[in-house]
């Protein structure tokens, strides 16, 4: 009798969902006959609508991804993406800031914003019969806020306070500078906060020439996963969004962002001996999202693997390079990492050790890891990372909001959104021979940035490092 009053509850709450679902309700153990799609339109304005629509979910994200970030700034108004992105919540011409709050507190809503090196995102996850009304406050503090001067001012303050605790957090620092140094003088190579003084600094008006020359229909994708039909997101983009402008404006900093940083082989440390640890960056130029090394890079970054000794598994996290540092105790941890851009990106490791006078051998013994991949990986470790990689990949999928970011991020960055079944097959399609064509292109005998804060006295100079990427062992 539980379990029948139980299937009708279910069902009615079912029916009363704001986007019905087919006439045939499924039940728990029917199969999917059909893999769900990632849908596209592009209204006339140029704006792309995306959706992946899952008929029986509770619950949408939508959200509108933006093509420009930190990267589209130029070094005079470095910071303006990330203080817009503070400003948005703070009221528009229709909505107080107050009013703005209530309105989602009362819908149970999330609305939330970031801001990247290439990207600045607004987005919202709600009940799927709350997703009109959240299209519309995206719409309206997208196109329609204030940007009152009492606001501003009280951003600065949050702003500059932020910055100082992002410079608490080493791990933040250090790839701070590691772009800085590898992309030294470029868009690229900026911080997405900013330098205190052009907090200090910004205007009214740089924020909203800022909004006037970066968002524009031709650089903005509106996201729908979850319960939300394409043709309904479609419907409120064409009413909410049909005024916003066509096409941006070529300036100079739009022509920088969309020219493909240089990457310059330097190295910048900050000595603190007060510090327990070194921290160290090293990273070759990596490949973009949409190079055909994307994932060989990714495989060889699995191989590499991570390490953490506080961890219970340290012993046994796979990798040659973990067992190796583990079993003669030269890191506390590290992380390889392989980073995307629209053109280029980052390949390499992030070093924390408190052994300070084994320095020069956790460097040493991570870029022999790394040449080692040139000519000898195996067909074993090349399975296990495919492993974890499609693992990882998969499992980063889990939930609305992961799924409009994934698809938000490919589209706007390579016009197509890839399955996860296309890119699983992908990824089982490469092979050790892969990993070391990619090895032997990107990081034999290539220019490193290095970036290093802490207990760094030990540290070898860059020449030396450098050195250590052509070495021949046996």
């Amino acid at each position: 009798m539980a379990s029948r009053r139980l299937a009708l509850n279910l069902t009615k709450g079912l029916a009363r969902r704001a986007y019905p679902t087919p006439a045939s309700l499924r039940t728990f153990a029917t199969p999917v006959s059909a893999p769900i799609k990632t849908l596209t339109t592009t209204l006339k304005n140029g704006l792309t609508v995306a959706t992946q629509h899952s008929p029986y979910a509770q619950t949408s994200t939508v959200g509108m991804w933006i093509d420009a970030g930190s990267r589209a700034e130029t070094a005079e108004n470095n910071g303006t993406a990330h203080f817009l992105e503070h400003l948005a919540f703070k009221g528009t011409s229709s909505r107080t800031r107050e009013q703005l709050e209530l309105e989602i507190e009362n819908m149970g809503a999330h609305l939330n914003a970031y801001t990247s090196r290439e990207n600045t995102v607004y987005f919202a996850k709600a009940l799927n019969e709350d997703v009109p009304q959240c299209v519309d406050i995206l719409a309206d503090i997208l196109q329609n806020s204030k940007l009152e001067e009492q606001a501003i001012e009280r951003e600065r303050d949050v702003i500059l306070r932020e910055s100082e605790e992002v410079e608490k957090q080493v791990e933040e620092v250090v790839f701070d500078h590691l772009h800085a140094t590898a992309f030294q003088h470029q868009p690229l190579g900026r911080t997405i906060l900013g330098p205190k003084e052009n907090i200090r600094d910004i205007t009214r008006t740089e924020l909203s020439n800022y909004i006037k020359h970066n968002y524009t229909a031709d650089r903005m994708v509106l996201v729908g996963a979850g319960g939300v039909p394409h043709d309904k997101l479609v419907e409120l983009a064409e009413k909410h969004f049909s005024r916003l402008p066509t096409k941006s404006p070529e300036t100079h900093a739009y022509l920088l962002s969309k020219r493909k940083p240089e990457f310059i082989g330097s190295d910048v440390r900050i000595r603190d001996d007060t510090m327990h640890t070194a921290n160290i960056a090293i990273a070759v130029e990596g490949v973009s999202w949409s190079d055909e090394d994307y994932f060989p890079a990714l495989v060889a970054q699995a191989i590499v693997g991570n390490y953490d000794k506080a961890m219970g598994n340290a012993p046994h996290q796979g990798s040659k390079l973990s067992g190796f540092v583990h079993n003669n105790a030269l890191a506390n941890s590290f992380m390889s990492f392989s980073t995307s851009y629209s053109d280029t990106g980052l390949w390499g490791i992030y070093l924390v050790t408190d052994q300070t006078s084994k320095i020069d051998d956790l460097v040493h013994f991570a870029l022999r890891e790394w040449t080692r991949l040139c000519s000898s990986v195996t067909e074993a470790e090349t399975e296990r990372a495919k492993a974890q990689l499609k693992a990882s990949m998969l499992l980063s999928l889990d939930g609305t909001t992961a799924l409009a970011e994934d698809i938000g991020r490919q589209i706007v960055t390579t016009g197509r959104r890839a399955s996860p079944g296309e890119i699983e097959r992908t990824i089982d399609a490469v092979t050790a021979e892969d990993v070391m064509r990619f090895a032997q292109k990107r990081i034999w005998d290539q220019d490193v940035a290095v970036s290093a804060v802490g207990a760094i006295e030990d540290l070898f100079d860059y020449a030396r490092i450098r050195g250590d990427m052509s070495r021949m062992f046996s």
